[in-house]
């Protein structure tokens, strides 16, 4: 009967009052949010792909641009006061952050996609616990990645645009308190 009873009811979503304790945690400095990147129809990238050239890479849409626009005004809800703004250097991840308007974007390598190959999974993920147990900031922190460093470090498959409060310092795998998206605030 209990396991009955977890079944239907441990595997329910966090609750409101969670998820208002994971953003007031995120507030205070002890939680990060991480996003995945606004919508970017598509997977991976082209053949001819380059880091510095937005042109060889999928880019958001106009969907993806008002997404992130979204994002950085509903941010401004939830905390009056400066914030520290993390991206991957691919472009739909910077062009995310910027569009939130929110903070200065500062270009972090552990965070770009390590999909088909492109990177390393486990050098980037030990890279951005070791940041991220150094680098802690009274600020509230927001990390913009891709889908598979997303689930690499919280397990979770996240759409575009979605993201999760995760507890500082990082672990492996990371200490989820909530999953959020736009729909939800």
């Amino acid at each position: 009967m209990r396991f009955l009873f977890c079944l239907l009811f441990c595997s329910f979503p966090v609750a409101a009052t969670d998820t208002a304790a994971a953003w007031q945690a995120w507030r205070d400095g002890q939680a990060v949010l991480i996003l995945r990147h606004a919508l970017a129809p598509g997977v991976g990238d082209p053949a001819g792909f380059v880091l510095d050239d937005c042109r060889s890479q999928r880019n958001l849409n106009q969907q993806g641009q008002q997404q992130a626009k979204a994002w950085g005004e509903k941010l401004r809800q939830l905390h009056d006061g400066s914030f520290r703004l993390y991206s991957s250097q691919w472009c739909r991840c910077l062009e995310t952050a910027q569009l939130m308007a929110i903070a200065e974007v500062k270009p972090l390598p552990a965070l770009n996609s390590f999909f088909a190959g492109r990177g390393d999974a486990q050098a980037q993920t030990q890279a951005l616990l070791q940041y991220f147990s150094v680098n802690i900031s009274p600020e509230p922190i927001i990390l913009i990645t891709h889908q598979v460093n997303f689930t690499e470090l919280t397990g979770i498959f996240p759409q575009s645009a979605a993201g999760a409060l995760v507890a500082l310092p990082l672990t492996y795998p990371a200490r989820v308190l909530a999953q959020v998206s736009l729909a939800d605030l």
